[in-house]
């Protein structure tokens, strides 16, 4: 079992300051693990529900009569099946004294659980967890069959662990399947499998491009506003991300709409029908699939939010992958699947343009960074594995 101990040390502080935590990303991604993790290591009683189970289902018939004499911690598992459990909570989490915490674990992003951000306004802390980063679960950073595995197979506990890659497959295939059927229905999304597959399946092609949703709603005969609010749903399931672009007053014309990936780079290869490395490596996707994968890993490693990363890129053809804002300090990232990268023009007007305190070149492959040219630094992907690493 991987102890996720930096994600542990976080719910921790949280839940010393907030009566509430919830504990939020997709199904499978490691949520209830964690929750167990903790509860090891808390000082005093805990009580979990699943609200998926029948049993606990029938035991929470009456909240308020099971839930207002417990103390210590008290974790829900899929919150998202019982919306009407935040009016009790905010009643709970304003008792003198505090006597219970509670820590909530759902599948839906803040924005689908609207309820829960307004009920609990103020005594709610929210906390995402994401798949495995390679900091996580690499322990040698040389180990480029474990990277090359890693971006192959993706983040999630159970496709990455997997006794191979075949058996990674089926895993999301089996996913994709679940979430489409059963997973969508419980959040009250009606919408037909076989059409969400298409649009999830096109996305992909997109994968690493601006968005276009007049060009996908005509490729799928639906409007621009239906495809928006399919990417919507997958984006607050914890699906897809959007990387939102970076505006300057530059006098040029710059890129206005995001970029748009499968958050997942296992789920991702399931849906282009990648078989294996070798399929992936002579992919057309295969230089946006890597792009994906590190922008997840870097943002990881340095505990930025998806909604605070962005990307620039101005129409006569100048771009930047990544920019992040760190203590103060404007970072840049280019992603080349290549060991040997070198400086483009376009780094050196990015850099220039947008007054970078530091541009990193992430490549593969393992080793120590190296420097390109001033203020430009080749970066191997697996120094995102070392804590050593410090941008």
């Amino acid at each position: 079992m991987i102890i996720r101990q930096s994600h542990l040390t976080q719910l921790t502080e949280r839940l010393a300051d907030f009566p509430v935590v919830a504990l939020l990303g997709p199904r499978q991604v490691g949520k209830t693990t964690l929750a167990r993790q903790l509860a090891t290591q808390w000082q005093g009683p805990v009580r979990h529900f699943d609200l998926e189970d029948p049993d606990d289902q029938a035991r929470l018939a009456d909240p308020s009569f099971v839930l207002r004499p417990l103390t210590g911690l008290v974790v829900l598992d899929e919150i998202q099946l019982r919306p009407d459990l935040f009016p009790l909570l905010r009643v709970l989490a304003d008792r003198e004294g505090t006597p219970a915490r509670f820590l909530l674990l759902g599948s839906a992003a803040p924005e689908l659980m609207r309820q829960t951000a307004e009920t609990l306004a103020g005594r709610v802390a929210f906390h995402e967890l994401d798949g495995l980063a390679l900091h996580e679960t690499i322990a040698d950073s040389s180990d480029t069959a474990a990277l090359d595995r890693h971006w192959l197979r993706g983040g999630f506990p159970r496709a990455l662990l997997a006794g191979s890659d075949k058996a990674s497959r089926e895993w999301h295939d089996a996913f994709i399947r679940t979430y489409l059927e059963r997973d969508l229905p419980q959040l009250g999304i009606n919408l037909s499998a076989v059409t969400m597959r298409r649009f999830w399946t096109m996305l992909a092609h997109y994968h690493g491009q601006t968005w276009n949703g007049s060009e996908l709603g005509r490729a799928l005969g639906v409007s621009d506003k239906s495809v928006s609010r399919w990417l919507d749903i997958l984006e607050g399931t914890y699906m897809a991300f959007r990387l939102l672009p970076w505006h300057t007053n530059l006098g040029k014309r710059q890129v206005k709409a995001p970029k748009v990936y499968v958050a997942d780079s296992g789920v991702l290869h399931s849906l282009l029908g990648v078989q294996g490395m070798d399929n992936l490596l002579a992919h057309p996707k295969c230089g946006a699939s890597w792009e994906g994968a590190m922008i997840r890993e870097v943002l990881q490693r340095t505990g930025v939010r998806r909604n605070e990363a962005y990307f620039w890129g101005v129409h006569t053809g100048a771009e930047l992958d990544l920019l992040i804002e760190l203590n103060g300090r404007k970072i840049g990232f280019e992603f080349k699947l290549t060991r040997s990268p070198k400086v483009t023009p376009s780094m050196r007007s990015a850099r220039e343009q947008l007054g970078l305190d530091h541009l990193y070149v992430v490549c593969h492959g393992a080793g120590h960074p190296w420097p390109l040219a001033e203020g430009i630094t080749a970066l191997p992907a697996l120094c995102l594995a070392s804590t050593a690493w410090v941008p």
